[in-house]
This record gives structure tokens, C-alpha cells and sequence, in this order.
């Protein structure tokens, strides 16, 4: 048993999940600020569509994710902690709280349909709520609302009305959802996926995490994959003379191969060729590379650099 087949296991990558309420009863959420990245992560854990009972809204780190629909407490629950982290940003905008506080039923009122932000910030200022379009304070004020349960935003990129039908739940229950996705793994990881204060995972409580035995499992990811998103220390799975190839900056992950849990190389797609670069010997990624190529509706030819 390796902690690194654990996690495979978790995050349903040596496993494949059967249907979309299979695969987020076990990962809880997928990154989702872009969406062809957040289908790559569904079609390397079994599921081709992402159609179903989701909704894509912010959630932890304050960035987009889908998630079903039955857990949406946890905007409730870590909606507040951005909140309070973008007010001074919003200032700076001119977003004071009094406005934002006036914007809530005002977006209430107006998004009566999914709206593009354009058109979205427009009917604002039709109720008086007047926002520069070229500036961020839209972005900031509709993050500010989506924090506070009020909209999400489609897999098509409109924003629309979100209602939340879920009993409250807690910090300890996001800690159980975590380690059923990521674990083995440790409060200090479990702050930096939240985003939580430190402050505020205290006394959590023992989770037993299911065994595994390394399989030979080959998977390609894509960008934001919530496979490493999950830890503080990604050294594991990363090794770090390896890890500015993945690590690029701001939070981006290059799409990247793994065999039982370990980054063993990047790839790129270029038009219909997958090319693998990989880190030492060359890694058996053939099936993936025709699976990824029928995902992609594609005749994937596999290429070295």
C-alpha cells in the first residue's frame, strides 16, 4: 500500500467513477475556471459529459469549480472567508459595502434569464447600479455576490441566479469531503485546498482513509487538475527538479502524465498530435493517447520531444 495509490484511488483516476453523481460523491469538485480543462479531469476519472446536476460557482481558494448541486453549503460556508479577503480590493474599486449590500437584490431583479457580463452589467445600471465595464470592479462585484450565494455561472460563461437548497454544514464536514477526495493527507494541506484560515481547522476529526496497492495506472491530465491542486507539498507526487515544467505560475498546471500517482511528463495538444515530453524513460501512454483522441473526437497521433 503507497500513499500515492490512495490518492489515485480518492480521486477516482484508478477507479473510474461511473456517472457524474459517482465521480463528485468522490471528488467533491472540480476546478472549473476553464472548461475544456475541467472536462479533461472528468474523462481521466471515466465520465465523458459533464451533464447533470452541477453548478459551476466559486468555491474553495475563491476560484471557480463545479459541484453537484447537493453541496452547495459549502458557498455558505467559505463564502464569507473571501468576502472578507476582497473587501479592501473592492474598495479600491469603489465598491464600498453599502453598494455591494444594494447590488444583491438588484442582480436578483435583473437576472431573470443567463446573462453575459456585458449585457449583465448594463441592466445594473438601468437600477442604479453604475459599474466602469473596462474596469475590474465588475468582476469583483459579482464575485462579491456569487460569495454570497446570490448567482454562479453556466458552463457557458453566463451568470445566473443560484438557489441553494442544502442544509448548513461545517468545517469538519468539508474535512471528511476532503480526505474521501485527497487523502491521505493533512490539515496544513487541507488549508491550502480551502482556503480556510489556518485558524479555523482546529481539532478536526480522524478520517480513515481507504487502502490501495499501486496498479500500473498511466493517466493524462489536463490544465488545473484537481490531482495536485490538493496538497501543500506537492513533492510526492512532483519531483521538484521536474516541478517548474507542471508549475508555471499563477496557479497553472501544464497538462501532465501520471503513473501511479507519480508526474512523470508533460504533454501538449497540437491539433491532432499529442506531443509527450517525457521526464526520464518514456512512459506507456499509448491507451491514453487514443482514449484522449476519441474524447476529443480527433485522430490522436502520438509524437516524443
Amino acid at each position: 500500500m503507497t500513499v500515492l495509490a490512495q490518492r489515485m484511488r480518492a480521486q477516482r483516476l484508478s477507479h473510474p467513477a461511473t456517472d457524474v453523481t459517482d465521480l463528485f460523491t468522490s471528488v467533491f469538485a472540480l476546478q472549473a475556471q476553464d472548461m475544456p480543462a475541467a472536462r479533461l479531469a472528468a474523462r481521466a476519472r471515466g465520465v465523458r459529459s459533464l451533464d447533470g446536476p452541477l453548478v459551476r460557482t466559486w468555491a474553495m481558494r475563491g476560484t471557480l469549480h463545479l459541484l453537484h448541486e447537493d453541496d452547495l453549503w459549502v458557498v455558505n460556508l467559505l463564502g464569507p472567508t473571501f468576502i472578507a479577503a476582497g473587501r479592501r480590493r473592492r474598495e479600491q474599486l469603489g465598491l464600498t459595502d453599502e453598494l455591494c449590500e444594494r447590488a444583491l437584490p438588484a442582480l436578483r431583479e435583473v437576472l431573470t434569464e443567463p446573462l453575459e457580463r456585458a449585457e449583465l452589467v448594463r441592466r445594473l445600471a438601468d437600477v442604479g447600479i453604475v459599474l466602469d465595464p473596462k474596469s475590474q470592479a465588475p468582476a469583483h462585484l459579482l464575485a462579491f455576490a456569487a460569495n454570497s450565494g446570490v448567482l454562479c455561472r453556466g458552463q457557458d460563461d453566463t451568470y445566473r441566479l443560484l438557489r441553494i437548497d442544502c442544509e448548513p454544514r461545517g468545517v469538519d464536514e468539508l474535512w471528511r469531503r476532503y480526505r474521501r477526495a485527497y487523502g491521505p493527507a493533512t490539515p496544513d494541506d487541507f488549508v491550502t485546498w480551502s482556503g480556510l484560515p489556518k485558524r479555523q481547522v482546529k481539532g478536526l476529526p480522524e478520517v480513515a482513509d481507504e487502502p490501495a496497492e499501486p496498479s500500473g495506472t498511466v493517466r493524462m491530465l489536463g490544465h488545473f487538475d484537481p490531482y495536485l491542486l490538493g496538497y501543500r507539498d506537492r513533492s510526492l507526487a512532483l519531483d521538484p527538479e521536474h516541478a517548474p515544467l507542471v508549475q508555471t505560475g499563477g496557479g497553472f498546471l501544464t497538462p501532465h502524465v501520471v503513473v501511479d500517482g507519480r508526474v512523470v511528463a508533460v504533454w501538449r495538444r497540437d491539433g491532432t498530435r499529442i506531443a509527450v515530453h517525457p521526464f526520464d524513460a518514456r512512459p506507456d501512454v499509448a491507451r491514453e493517447v487514443a482514449d484522449l483522441g476519441r474524447f476529443l473526437q480527433v485522430d490522436a497521433a502520438l509524437t516524443w520531444v
